[in-house]
């Protein structure tokens, strides 16, 4: 899991850095301010890859850590809030951002609204660590929707840990409709299959 002392130490020699630092201090000391610095953070920062965290933005990183910097007690309606309104790039910043904060299970709800989108960076987002508040059908359910959509399971946290019989037999299920369409299983998915097929045996 990424942690928010890696993306500041990453953002700190950009450009962006002087802006982030007041508005950092302004989410800490007027939590209502977090909405319009996190709408800014996308121009502030630019979307660039964050050098040095693989998988991360700039813009993503900015919003991230002002996600962190709110009090425990904000974070449950800011999250929602900024999650229900935000476009695609704030949505996945909000879901990527949700392992580092002291959430609990508050985000679950836009683990569920990601999972039945068709977006696939939100739907793999809603499958990183934070997914370990998913319950198990939904969780198999969510990793069934990444093989009919092309997400690559990598994107899965504790893919293997989790993966379990019923899983197997969802994976099986889908395997025979798609050769009796002529079409090949995705091979990571054909390989977990294999895995669990092993397992049992």
């Amino acid at each position: 899991m990424t942690r928010p002392e890696r993306l500041r130490a990453a953002l700190r020699d950009m450009p962006v850095a002087a802006w982030l630092d007041t508005a950092l201090t302004a989410a800490v000391e007027r939590p209502e301010t977090v909405g319009r610095s996190f709408a800014r953070a996308g121009r502030q920062a630019g979307r660039a890859p964050l050098p040095g965290v693989p998988g991360w933005t700039a813009d993503e990183a900015a919003r991230a850590l002002l996600l962190a910097a709110l009090p425990a007690d904000r974070l449950p309606a800011e999250i929602d809030d900024l999650y229900r309104h935000g476009d695609a790039e704030e949505k996945l910043a909000v879901l990527k951002a949700l392992p580092m904060l002291a959430a609990g299970p508050a985000g679950l709800p836009l683990l569920h609204d990601a999972i039945r989108t068709n977006d696939t960076r939100l739907l793999a987002a809603a499958l990183g660590p934070y997914a370990r508040h998913l319950g198990q059908a939904a969780w198999r359910q969510a990793v069934l929707k990444c093989v009919f959509m092309g997400v690559p399971l990598t994107a899965v946290d504790g893919l293997d840990e989790r993966a379990d019989h019923e899983l197997a037999v969802m994976l099986a299920a889908f395997s025979d409709e798609r050769a009796a369409a002529g079409r090949p299983m995705p091979a990571d998915a054909a390989a977990l299959l294999d895995r669990l097929t092993l397992k049992e045996a």
